[in-house]
């Protein structure tokens, strides 16, 4: 396997053995991919403030969120069919989790059924759960993963329909695969992929192949309303996460209505090219939600650097989502052991440079982000409160 020391690395590798339906599968964006960009400027255009003459030889990555200590402040996304990356990806993925003592994201539409995950990832297992149709079969699978052991629940409400990803589309990309000339000849020409792929079996939703559960991938998902989320809170007995938001109204209404915390993102910017950069969204609902309420972040995290950002701007924890799928392709089970690896020693280096010992000290940090809110059209650089460097304890 090739060396991976970054994101950039990882994504290149993967480019190389996957056909080039399924990376741009993984790799893809709404629209013209504009969403995607900005809040990746917004993330590099975020500066915190390094100090000096502080000991930080012994330095802590550790969290506590949801009741649960975690000794890295990082989680593993819910992705849907993992098993496109490399036969038995998901796999990895729990094992990962059971290794590090790190959630793992499960998804509705995972390639591996969510009893075998939660049994690999030694209960270290989140359920994200689509509404989808008249929400009598996710009711269903509430049930299927209270059942299963699963303690915490992951609402994910940005997708009401189904974004329009061109990369997709000129690939042909449907679940299941329609094999065409196109399809055939991208398959010829990866065939290592193709030739394991064929070994294992397709990739399948295996959620749905227990009787009496089906899912249409796209299938409307704009039912979903505040009746059917007071429904759910009601349902479910665990921690509900509610993933996908960027509103400060929403985010407020969700607290109220009893949600134990709330994951700001945009699907990674797969489904709303003018989308406001979830980064900056971040930091709104942070100082609308107060400085107890949980909050989680994912999208565009490419390096510990950027979680030392997510931190800075209010996130108490962050979910890493392509970047592992890309490295599993780059290398399998070693790839994503480098990656995470990776990313855990860049964050700890992060907070040596400024002068920090602990994940809760980073929004001191803090040294500009209004430019890029600015950049945006998010706020008045003006009358944009900039936080300023805290004292070191």
């Amino acid at each position: 396997m090739a060396a991976i020391h970054s994101y950039a690395d990882a994504r290149r590798l993967a480019r190389r053995h996957l056909p080039w339906m399924v990376f741009d599968y993984i790799d893809g964006a709404a629209g013209a991919g504009s969403g995607e960009a900005a809040n990746l400027a917004a993330l590099r255009d975020i500066r915190l403030q390094p100090r000096v003459l502080v000991d930080v030889s012994r330095r802590d990555l550790g969290v506590s969120v949801l009741g649960q200590d975690f000794r890295l402040p990082f989680g593993i996304s819910p992705m849907g069919m993992c098993n496109l990356a490399r036969p038995g990806a998901d796999l990895m993925l729990a094992r990962l989790a059971a290794r590090l003592r790190i959630p793992l994201g499960v998804s509705t539409v995972a390639s591996t059924a969510m009893e075998r995950l939660i049994e690999e990832a030694e209960g270290l297992a989140w359920f994200q759960l689509y509404f989808s149709g008249d929400g009598r079969g996710t009711m269903k699978l509430v049930d299927r993963a209270n059942e299963a052991g699963y303690r915490v629940l992951i609402l994910t409400l940005d997708v009401p329909e189904v974004g329009l990803r061109p990369r997709e589309l000129r690939r042909g990309f449907t679940m299941p695969f329609r094999i065409g000339p196109a399809q055939f000849l991208d398959f010829a020409l990866h065939p290592a992929w193709s030739l394991s792929t064929l070994a294992h079996g397709r990739p399948e939703m295996a959620n749905f192949q227990k009787p009496g559960f089906t899912f249409d991938r796209t299938e409307s998902r704009a039912r979903a309303d505040w009746d059917y989320f007071r429904q759910l809170r009601d349902r479910w007995p665990g921690k509900l996460v509610v993933k996908g938001v960027t509103s400060v109204p929403d985010a407020l209404r969700l607290r109220d209505a009893g949600a134990d915390a709330i994951q700001v993102s945009t699907h990674g910017g797969r489904q709303l090219d003018c989308a406001p950069p979830p980064i900056l969204a971040l930091r709104a609902i942070r100082d609308a939600v107060g400085a107890d309420f949980p909050l989680f972040y994912d999208t565009g995290l490419r390096s510990g650097e950027d979680v030392a950002r997510a931190f800075a701007m209010g996130a108490n924890f962050a979910f890493f989502g392509r970047a592992m799928q890309f490295a599993i392709a780059a290398g399998g089970e070693a790839g994503l052991s480098a990656l995470v690896d990776l990313v855990t020693r860049e964050l700890g280096l992060t907070l040596a440079q400024l002068g920090q010992t602990d994940m809760a000290a980073l929004p001191a940090t803090l040294h500009r982000a209004a430019t890029a809110e600015a950049r945006h059209g998010l706020g008045d650089p003006a009358h944009a409160p900039l936080s300023q460097p805290g004292p070191v304890s």
